[in-house]
């Protein structure tokens, strides 16, 4: 199990290990019972003390969850034993503090919405391609990288050369796809196709869809980003930027560790450190993505669910206004 190390004074520089665990899980498996893995799933967490999100769909399940090293191996224990699910495809790192506010777990109809009904990871996939080997993938002149995710978080980080399709959702991909097919694979040989996302799920439905489509060589990296900059070093890495992630970590580096950025919580987006000094950032009111997008009367609902928030805080007392959703629980995106 990965779980993080910081160094510490009071240790005389020794290394100890984060508190928390955090879980990013996927795997696609049919369901046909919704209500009997959600219930007892539900049930562990909340007595595991463990916060997040979990979606459980007649396709698989999919989230991102957090809680002590013990807990989240007993409820991956749990995981593991629900039907097709011994493989179960998992991401650890590790928090100083829970990430999350609460936990949920939902039945939705896509474990992650792409829109495409006939799509079957099951069935047909791309060519999983091991961190260790993806540089040199995507330095191959003959290969088109293409990043899955939405535009915030491309414009946190990326792979060097990727294309970014400029998507809000993913439910936009295969849209993008369709209109920019013949721009992308030209005339003669098709290229190879190599596509990625935070920790691989995404890219088991757009893989899916591509092959569909009639694209023949196509590739994804196992286990996403987030793998990759848990086994590549940053020598040798040809990733640029941090990782965006659906919690309160915001970002990640290599190794895992937590990066620079700070959330907007009116609009869920990241924020850099050059973004934060702006006069449009003012925190839990707006910033500089989305000040324009709101109005002044939202901004002072904002100002004051935010001064709501820091008296409960003060009081030690979890405020409603903080249970926001959003792209918290697009959990279901990350792992992925």
């Amino acid at each position: 199990m990965h779980t993080g190390r910081v160094e510490t004074e009071a240790s005389g520089g020794a290394v100890k290990p984060l508190p928390l665990s955090v879980a990013a899980l996927y795997q696609f498996t049919p369901f046909a019972d919704c209500d009997s893995v959600r219930t007892p799933l539900l049930r562990l967490c909340e007595e595991q003390g463990i916060k997040g999100t979990l979606l459980v769909a007649h396709e698989g399940i999919n989230g991102t969850v957090a809680g002590s090293h013990e807990a989240i191996a007993r409820l991956l224990e749990h995981i593991r034993a629900l039907p097709g699910c011994s493989e179960l495809d998992v991401k650890l790192s590790s928090a100083e503090t829970m990430p999350f506010h609460r936990m949920k777990v939902r039945i939705k109809r896509e474990i992650v919405t792409m829109g495409e009904p006939d799509i079957d990871p099951l069935a047909i996939v791309g060519t999983y391609v091991e961190p260790q080997d993806w540089n040199a993938l995507i330095s191959d002149p003959d290969t088109i990288v293409i990043d899955t995710r939405n535009d915030y978080e491309v414009a946190v980080g990326t792979f060097e050369g990727a294309i970014d399709p400029g998507t809000r959702t993913f439910r936009e991909f295969p849209e993008w796809f369709r209109a920019e097919r013949e721009r992308l694979l030209g005339e003669g040989k098709p290229p190879k196709v190599a596509m990625f996302c935070t920790g691989g799920i995404r890219c088991e439905k757009s893989t899916a869809f591509l092959k569909q489509e009639g694209v023949e060589d196509v590739f994804h990296l196992k286990g996403g980003i987030l793998k990759y900059l848990e086994t590549v070093s940053p020598q040798e890495s040809m990733w640029q930027g941090e990782c965006f992630v659906f919690d309160q970590r915001v970002t990640i580096g290599h190794g895992l560790v937590e990066g620079t950025h700070l959330l907007c919580h009116a609009c869920r987006r990241p924020v850099s450190a050059a973004e934060s000094r702006s006069d449009r950032y003012e925190p839990g009111v707006s910033c500089p993505a989305c000040h324009d997008e709101r109005t002044d009367e939202q901004r002072a609902s904002y100002r004051e669910r935010h001064r709501q928030e820091e008296l409960a805080a003060a009081r030690g007392q979890a405020h409603v206004g903080a249970v926001r959703t959003g792209k918290e629980d697009a959990a279901a995106d990350r792992p992925q």
